[in-house]
């Protein structure tokens, strides 16, 4: 006999950017009572299978179906199997390749284990067919913002920066609520010209189209004017269900940091005595996403920038950023600041839930990543903006002139990350201004910070119960149950 239990397959994609909250939302449908599957390699799994293993002990239906990386096909070492691996175009090249590999092992699982519902990243267009093929609904995952799609569906469609005579000259995007100026450069290389990737992104934001519906990590408070936005002019049926990381990721976080700093309680204990010894709202928090690379020319000005601006921080910084010159500079520069008292750096982890939570946290500088900014949201903190890549850009018009809670550092060229090259994007003199801007005690920053509180109050009501973004998981958990049911009933209907 068929179970009764709503049976939802996810495939993520292996970034993670995209990977972090697809399994974050996997958790929260378990959660609520479906039986959860996630389809993932190895290596990939073992990011997240401790925290699985804990819902499943916990009684939650919730388990991960393991797929090989096709790793000697490609010529790839064993365990190199997302895209934050890829520290070269070659490695690169070779990850993408293995992933898109990956389609007929999950199109083998989909015929074995027959769900009832498949969640897919967006970047597997092929999922539409697979899951037409099953006659089940595809909801198409979108790990960014409402903004972003909506801005980029709009650009997509009536090219505003074609009739433009330089890279510099500004456009404004068309059709949306509110006046958002850009300049080419700060498109993605694939929309400001047609190259070899620019049919696959097409192909992606087409099966949006062909989908039963989206689900966005956002929530409707944030930006309910793209959420009409999207459901009206463009056409797509979607639900707010975020910030999901606010649902599933407190406690094990907590846990995970407490965990980390446990074995290492020397170094974090210093760390935790220099925040402790700062006043309320008074350190700047600085840590780029987990695919970002910085040169060492850059590296230099963001030192100095920090240091001039007199603030107190933490910054976050990776070993790979040591290249060259880097390693006697930063120390150099590490002993600078350990003598002034003013800056805090942090080697390549940081208990970064927990400084964000310190009541000496008063803002952060972050690349404008969508996980990023609802963790500095959920944590009530205004941003300066850095972005470098993807839609970056798009989301940083969101904080800055929608939402009003960003100050830009003035990053003006979105550039694939193994292509940054070794110029500064970003001046010393620069970092100094957002830094006062946003830290300091004009009406400006002030501003920011009272709609920043608001902001993340909002986000930590929409997932109570009764708040929109959980009323909205519970009415898209009932539609696909619904649609089980009446999929059952036919099936009855037509053996009589």
């Amino acid at each position: 006999m068929e179970s009764q239990q709503l049976h939802v397959i996810f495939v993520p994609f292996p970034t993670p950017g995209h990977m972090i909250p697809m399994i974050d939302t996997a958790r929260l449908f378990a959660k609520h009572g479906v039986n959860v599957t996630i389809i993932a390699t190895h290596a990939n799994a073992s990011t997240f299978q401790k925290s699985i293993d804990t819902d499943f002990n916990s009684g939650y239906s919730i388990k991960t179906q393991l797929i090989q990386f096709p790793s000697a096909q490609v010529g790839l070492p064993d365990g190199v199997e997302n895209v934050k691996d890829g520290t070269s175009r070659e490695i690169l090249g070779k990850i993408t390749q293995g992933i898109l590999m990956l389609q007929d092992q999950v199109e083998i699982l989909l015929q074995e284990l027959k769900p009832d519902c498949m969640v897919s990243d967006m970047t597997y267009p092929w999922t539409v067919e697979s899951a037409a093929n099953l006659n089940i609904p595809r909801i198409y995952f979108y790990s960014s913002s409402y903004f972003s799609n909506c801005a980029s569906y709009f650009v997509r469609k009536y090219r505003p920066h074609d009739s433009l005579v330089s890279d510099i000259q500004k456009f404004t995007i068309p059709c949306i609520p509110h006046t958002i100026e850009m300049t080419p450069l700060e498109l993605a290389d694939w929309i400001r010209v047609k190259n070899s990737i620019t049919g696959l992104f097409y192909a992606m934001f087409e099966s949006e189209k062909k989908s039963y519906g989206t689900l966005y990590n956002s929530f409707h408070e944030l930006e309910s004017d793209y959420e009409k936005l999207s459901k009206t002019t463009m056409g797509i049926k979607s639900w707010s269900i975020g910030p999901v990381s606010a649902w599933t990721n407190k406690e094990d976080e907590k846990k995970a940091n407490m965990g980390h700093m446990e074995k290492n309680i020397g170094k974090y204990q210093e760390l935790i005595n220099w925040l402790n010894s700062k006043p309320n709202d008074s350190v700047l928090y600085v840590c780029f996403g987990s695919l970002t690379r910085l040169f060492h020319a850059q590296i230099v000005e963001i030192a100095h920038g920090l240091e001039n601006s007199g603030h107190n921080f933490i910054w976050v910084v990776k070993e790979k950023d040591k290249d060259g010159d880097g390693e006697a500079f930063l120390q150099d520069f590490e002993e600078r600041m350990k003598e002034s008292k003013k800056g805090y750096i942090v080697w390549n982890w940081a208990p970064q839930l927990l400084i964000l939570d310190h009541p000496a946290t008063g803002g952060i500088v972050t690349h404008c990543g969508w996980n990023s900014i609802l963790e500095s949201m959920n944590s009530r903190l205004p941003m300066i903006t850095w972005p470098m890549f993807a839609e970056q850009f798009y989301n940083e018009k969101l904080l800055v002139d929608v939402l009003k809670i960003g100050v830009s550092v003035g990053s003006k060229v979105n550039k694939f990350w193994l292509n940054i090259g070794d110029e500064v994007v970003v001046q010393r003199d620069d970092i100094v201004k957002a830094v006062e801007i946003l830290m300091g005690n004009g009406e400006e920053g002030k501003a920011m910070r009272m709609r920043a509180r608001k902001l993340g109050d909002a986000a930590n009501r929409t997932i109570e119960e009764g708040g929109q973004s959980y009323n909205n998981l519970i009415q898209l958990i009932d539609e696909l149950k619904s649609l089980k049911i009446a999929k059952g009933l036919e099936k009855i209907r037509l053996e009589n």
